[in-house]
This record gives structure tokens, C-alpha cells and sequence, in this order.
């Protein structure tokens, strides 16, 4: 760290704040900031001045790093007040006393500098010494607890923030070791049955890979990289299902995306739990069916396949409790709090999904929530 310079190490800097804050008491009480500045440094009020200055500074402090930590902070609130009108109470009484030792190093008496007899030293009491000395102390313990508050909300932001960025990375080292092995189960399956195929699957799936672990470790990516990612995941599992088994259609409407950002792997597990939960039906009525598009800055995504009676059992399964589809409920509320809309709907034959997002339009990755 680098080395605080003296005046701020020591906090000599509270020494002009005292002095600035006595000027100004005393321009509010007569009146002339020319004539205050006068009396401070052109004559010998400056001794009272000087009284003023650093008893109740020494009371402040007192306060501040003595009865605040060891009384007030232990709950002893009966015994902090005491105190409190104590330490008032005995700055404002010594406070007077440079109000005699100015006037007796003065040429002037006493009453011809304050226009009082020197006896009544209570005047002053109730009139200055006190009231002055209980708004130093109010004011110091109020830039104290304001300046604790402030600091306390930082550390509560901070702590927030790293929560948020330890649970968001948490979640996609979840996402994507359960999308490989996916993956690697369907080139698995093409193997045996088209090595071609497989062949051409291999290849997808390394540009899957390549956007995985080089593309996509910032919180926000352009949009159309994404849909890029998307659009190979769907190639991918069409060399995998059988067209005469599968009825797929997809409708991506990729032509007003520039300049949008989204979090990574947002909408890859819908994508997924369509593939990998699609009916199996011999009749051949087994449909998947995928459309998006933007509308001003709302991304429009639908998401629905069909089920067969092997397959619906196990969809409220994913649906509440799966770890694709639980996961990106996760992020959606993390990420995009107030600015999605996630509809999951099951019948007997479909499931289906409708996600509505608000994207950030700018030239440049945004971290939405986490330095909101």
C-alpha cells in the first residue's frame, strides 16, 4: 500500500476544520466575516478563540474515541448520557477561564472587552461556553455515526457484490461441465451410427468448446455471439435426431441484434431440455419449436417440445428441482432482477417456455446488477 502522507496519517487535517468551524460560529453571531477575521488574528479575542478551539476539539475526541467504543458500543446507554453532559458540562466550564486570560492580557478591562462584570461568569456559561460546546459534541458524534453508516453500507455493498460474482461463477462451473457431458453423449451416439456424421458433429462441437473457454468469460457478451453459440448447439443436435422421428422448426430472427449484450448461456438450457426431453413417439407426432426476436430492446424467446407419457413424468423434475433449468432461474434473478419475464407452462403433450429479457443496448459490457 502506498504511504499516507503526515498530515493525513496523524489527521492534522481536523485542526483546520476546528478552526474553519469557530470562524463561522463567530461570523454568524456578529455578523461580518471582515470583522471576525479581524478579531481572530488582529487581536486578543484571538486568546478566548484559541480556548474554544481546542477544549472543545479535546472534548469531541474524547467522546469519539473513548465513550463511544468503550460505553456507548457495550450498551451502557444510561451511563453514555452521563457521561456525555459530563464532558459537556466540563469543557464549557473551561472554556471561561480564556475569556479572563484575554482581557487580562488585553489593555481593555474586562467589562469594556464583553460588556459584562467580571463576576458573572454564568452569563457566559449559558449564553456561549455551553451551547457551543454541546454543538461541537453533537456535531462530531453526528459526522462520526454518519461517517461509520457510510462506510458500513460499503462494506455491505462490497460483500453484496462478491456474493453475487462468487454465486454467478458457481453456477455457470455448474452449467458448463452439464452441458459437455451432453454433448459428448451425442457425438457418443453418432459414432456407431454415421461416422460422417460424427465427423461433422466433432467439428461443432469444438467451436462450442473454443466459445466455452475463450469467448464467453465476460459477465455480458454480445448478443449475436451468442445466438452464434446457440445457432452451432442446434446444428449439432439435428445431426443427432433422426428428421423422420423429430419435427423441428426454428425461427431466429437475428437481423436487429448488433449492439446488444446478454449474460452467457441464458438460453441454453431451454434450448437443451427441449432436445433432451422431446417425445419419442413411433407415430412420429414429436416436434420441437424455437422462435426469437428482438422488439425495441426485449428479447422474445419461445421454446416448446412435445412429451410422451416416459418423458412427462420427469418434466415437473426438471421444471423445479433439474439442474439446467433451476440454474438459469438462478442467474435470471441475479442478473436480470425486474427485467425478465420467464414463463414455464406443462400440459399433458407440451412443455413450453416464454422468456421475455430486457437487454442493455450500449457499445460496451455492462455488469447490470452487480454495480447497481
Amino acid at each position: 500500500m502506498k504511504p499516507q502522507h503526515w498530515f493525513i496519517r496523524y489527521k492534522l487535517y481536523h485542526l483546520p476544520f476546528w478552526f474553519v468551524y469557530h470562524y463561522l460560529l463567530w461570523v454568524v453571531m456578529i455578523g461580518s466575516p471582515v470583522n471576525a477575521m479581524n478579531n481572530i488574528f488582529a487581536s486578543y479575542y484571538s486568546v478566548k478563540y484559541c480556548f474554544y478551539v481546542l477544549l472543545e476539539a479535546v472534548a469531541v475526541y474524547f467522546n469519539l474515541y473513548f465513550l463511544i467504543p468503550r460505553v456507548l458500543e457495550k450498551g451502557k446507554y444510561v451511563q453514555y448520557v452521563c457521561y456525555f453532559m459530563l464532558t459537556t458540562l466540563c469543557c464549557a466550564l473551561l472554556i471561561i477561564p480564556g475569556y479572563y486570560f484575554s482581557a487580562w492580557l488585553s489593555p481593555q478591562t474586562f467589562e469594556e472587552m464583553y460588556q459584562h462584570d467580571p463576576s458573572n461568569w454564568m452569563f457566559f456559561f449559558q449564553v456561549n461556553t455551553f451551547p457551543s460546546s454541546m454543538a461541537a459534541m453533537t456535531l462530531g458524534m453526528s459526522l462520526k455515526l454518519a461517517k461509520n453508516w457510510v462506510q458500513s453500507r460499503q462494506r455491505e455493498q462490497a460483500l453484496e457484490k462478491e456474493k453475487l460474482e462468487t454465486e454467478l461463477k458457481f453456477l455457470k462451473s455448474q452449467f458448463n461441465p452439464h452441458f459437455l457431458f451432453n454433448s459428448i453423449n451425442s457425438i457418443f451416439v453418432l459414432i456407431n451410427k454415421d461416422p460422417r456424421m460424427a465427423s461433422e458433429a466433432l467439428a461443432k462441437f469444438s467451436d462450442i468448446l473454443r466459445y466455452q473457454l475463450y469467448e464467453c468469460n465476460e459477465q455480458q457478451i454480445p448478443l449475436g455471439q451468442e445466438l452464434d453459440y446457440v445457432s452451432n448447439y442446434i446444428e449439432l443436435q439435428k445431426l443427432r435426431h433422426d428428421k423422420d422421428q423429430s419435427d423441428l422448426k426454428i425461427k431466429m430472427d437475428t437481423g436487429n441484434t448488433s449492439g446488444y449484450w446478454i449474460a452467457p448461456f441464458i438460453l441454453m438450457p431451454f434450448i437443451e431440455n427441449a432436445f433432451k426431453h422431446v417425445s419419442r413417439r413411433p407415430d412420429g407426432s414429436n416436434w420441437i419449436r424455437m422462435e426469437l426476436n428482438m422488439s425495441a430492446d426485449r428479447l422474445l424467446f419461445n421454446v416448446s417440445n412435445s412429451v410422451g407419457p416416459a418423458t412427462h413424468s420427469s418434466i415437473g423434475i426438471i421444471q423445479h428441482g433439474g439442474l439446467g433449468l433451476k440454474n438459469v432461474r438462478r442467474r435470471l434473478e441475479l442478473l436480470y432482477p425486474q427485467k425478465h419475464l420467464l414463463d414455464i407452462i406443462e400440459d399433458k403433450n407440451t412443455f413450453r417456455v416464454h422468456l421475455t429479457l430486457s437487454l442493455p443496448g450500449h457499445a460496451s459490457p455492462i455488469q447490470q446488477t452487480l454495480t447497481a
